[in-house]
């Protein structure tokens, strides 16, 4: 239970998916001038992100080991991946249209997100089993969610604060995200 709490805790704070290793930056930069679109868009890709997590270690652990397939790795992750967006889309248009209607084009683009991507990849090469992929996933949703919430408040202050010009925009939004990974590198002796 221990370890859990440690593998969630570190894939939350000590190896944020953003901040620490710079993985899925666009919806940062896409979605981070409300909150209540980053809100939509957390929501949305905590969902993909958990159930991507899971199905690739499910696939890995009951199908590709056990076959010898393990060369089918990455193109199978990238299949679940985009299974799991189209499903997620699919809910998020039925269930909550007005959510839907917010994200627009940036839920589909969800299916590019290196940092699903990444964690699935993570996953897969340090052999975690389907338990530690869904904690590592639960932390890495919980994470991106936080970065990006955190970055649509800011931002949301930034646009009625006086920025100087050069920095208005991305500039200061990737200045921000810089100082907020020195930060997070302070958690660091949590994991």
């Amino acid at each position: 239970m221990r370890d859990l709490l440690a593998l969630l805790t570190g894939a939350m704070l000590v190896n944020n998916i953003v901040l620490t290793q710079c993985l899925g930056l666009y919806p940062l930069l896409g979605t981070s001038g409300r909150v209540g679109t980053a809100v939509a868009m957390a929501l949305a890709t905590s969902m993909v992100l958990l159930l991507a997590a899971i199905g690739c270690s499910l696939l890995e652990t009951l199908v590709l080991a056990p076959l010898d397939l393990m060369a089918l790795r990455t193109p199978c992750q990238v299949l679940v991946i985009a299974v799991t967006v189209g499903f997620t889309e699919r809910q998020v248009r039925h269930r909550w249209p007005l959510q839907h209607a917010q994200l627009g084009w940036l839920l589909p683009l969800a299916t590019a997100n290196c940092g699903i991507l990444g964690v699935t990849v993570l996953n897969g090469r340090l052999g975690r089993d389907p338990l530690e992929s869904f904690v590592i996933g639960l932390g890495s949703a919980l994470g991106f969610s936080l970065v990006l919430i955190l970055f649509a408040a800011m931002q949301e202050r930034l646009t009625v604060s006086d920025v100087p010009t050069p920095f208005r925009g991305a500039a200061i939004t990737l200045i921000t995200a810089g100082l907020a990974s020195l930060a997070f590198m302070g958690f660091a002796g949590l994991g």
